[in-house]
């Protein structure tokens, strides 16, 4: 709200480290988007960042700075994460209206809502856009691709071409036909993807690697930027990139990855926490907690009734809290949680106190897919048996009618494991941890299914209550 304000990012954000890696990135980029223009170059920048570190406000950044359609320099926000996309033209809409009412002008929200629908679409419309005239280039010089590893690989967008757009046939990838379509520009033209680590939750999600041979096989003269740390085992570009390693214009920049987290803003080690627990490293985890506690409290407890008290304790004002669970978390139903339940994003995360639907209720819940690039000040993550602890490594299992299946897919183990990480980085402030007891007599909840789990994140050194 306050970059379509008029404001940048180094007003809005704090005078320390996270404000001056912001404020390096944005210029980076502005830097490669001028020297395009001037020199008629077509480039690509892969901006990397650990969770929380704002590529997503990089890249609203350079958006709102260019706004104007009349420009060459009219940029576009384009992301495949429909919740998001939602939420924030809504939250930019209601800003507007707000501002305006301050200044004597009174306009209707949906007035707001389609000046803000111009720069900020879903990827898929996008697309969709740039189906009906193969030839026309769009007018925007400029794409900025919010979670660039989503976008689908070659089977999923010609299954989709084929099922929803009657389109048999088709042959890119999601990648490769967007980068053809700011192609189609004469002159000049700029893609910025920001790239997270091991964020990949769904079906036919290609990672950042599609992104790399698309370019390879079909644009040869474009212009590669790529942050530093995109070798990152996370990232999952791998051998992809030594493949380029050898072509022209290829470019290494340290100033694309953004490595220090802002939605923490009491600790730099949350991520990294994360990641050495869902990868089993226990004496990693409890020396990275050590370091974390007595900044970004994370408590554990066996009883939801609990949870809700500490969030209501621990917020305060209008600082938000929720719960947030796995989609595949589908025996909580005895705690009142129903994933399968429909709840209304825009809702959940913008809504105040005296609505049933906002997230400060605790009664409807986010998944990974709801709050996947958004965030809490306070989470409370609720833990099923789909995603289980043992020694020899992590069971994945889905419900299907009345029991537990195995997951067998190593993509869709991944996608399990991911859905964690996602929930377990989303608070700026501090989350708590609910693992049930279960129910002995209850074959779909027994208490093995659970208590593995929780002896695991006790060992670790979480606090109990």
């Amino acid at each position: 709200m306050a970059l379509y304000n008029g404001h940048s990012v180094s007003d809005i954000s704090r005078s320390d480290a996270s404000a001056i890696n912001l404020s390096e990135t944005s210029n980076a980029i502005s830097d490669i988007i001028r020297d395009s223009r001037e020199k008629g170059h077509k480039s690509i920048c892969f901006v990397t960042g650990v969770p929380g570190a704002g590529k997503t406000l990089v890249g609203l950044n350079i958006a709102t700075t260019h706004i104007n359609q009349d420009n060459d320099l009219y940029s576009v926000f384009l992301s495949g994460n429909g919740p998001l996309v939602a939420i924030l033209r809504e939250a930019l809409a209601r800003d507007k209206v707000r501002h305006e009412k301050e200044r004597g002008n009174i306009i209707k929200k949906g007035e707001a809502l389609s000046d803000v629908k111009m720069f900020i679409q879903n990827v898929h419309n996008f697309r969709d856009e740039c189906l009906v005239d193969a030839q026309r280039a769009p007018i925007e010089h400029i794409a900025l691709f919010d979670e660039a590893q989503r976008a689908w690989n070659l089977d999923q967008t010609a299954n989709f071409m084929l099922r929803k757009k009657n389109t048999p046939n088709f042959r890119q990838s999601e990648p490769g036909f967007l980068i053809s379509c700011l192609d189609r520009h004469p002159d000049w033209a700029v893609i910025v993807c920001l790239v997270g680590g091991g964020q990949e939750i769904n079906t036919g999600e290609a990672g950042i690697s599609e992104w790399i041979q698309s370019l390879n096989r079909s644009f040869p003269q474009w212009h590669i930027y790529i942050s530093s740390r995109l070798t990152d085992s996370e990232y999952g570009a791998g051998k992809i990139l030594d493949e380029i390693s050898s072509r022209p214009n290829v470019v290494n920049k340290d100033q694309l990855h953004l490595s220090v987290s802002m939605r923490s803003f009491r600790s730099e080690h949350v991520s990294l926490l994360v990641k050495q627990l869902l990868d089993q490293d226990i004496i990693s985890a409890q020396n990275t907690l050590a370091k974390v506690k007595n900044q970004y409290p994370i408590i554990l407890t066996r009883d939801l009734s609990k949870a809700k008290k500490w969030l209501k304790g621990k917020a305060r004002g209008s600082e938000r809290y929720g719960i947030i669970v796995s989609s595949q978390a589908e025996r909580l139903k005895p705690h009142a949680i129903d994933v399968k339940s429909p709840m209304d994003p825009i809702h959940w995360f913008l809504d105040g106190k005296d609505d049933v639907r906002s997230s400060y209720y605790l009664e409807d819940v986010a998944t990974e897919f709801h709050i996947q690039g958004l965030e809490l000040d306070w989470a409370c993550i609720t833990w099923d048996a789909d995603f289980r602890y043992a020694k020899d490594g992590w069971e994945h299992r889905s419900f299907v009618g009345d029991h537990w299946n195995h997951i067998r897919k190593a993509e869709r183990q991944i996608y399990l494991k991911n859905a964690y990480r996602v929930l377990l980085t989303r608070a700026r402030q501090g989350m708590i941890i609910v693992v049930p007891e279960g129910d002995r007599e209850d074959p779909t909840r027994n208490s093995n299914f659970y208590d593995p789990t929780f002896e695991y994140l006790r060992e670790i050194g979480f606090e109990v209550i």
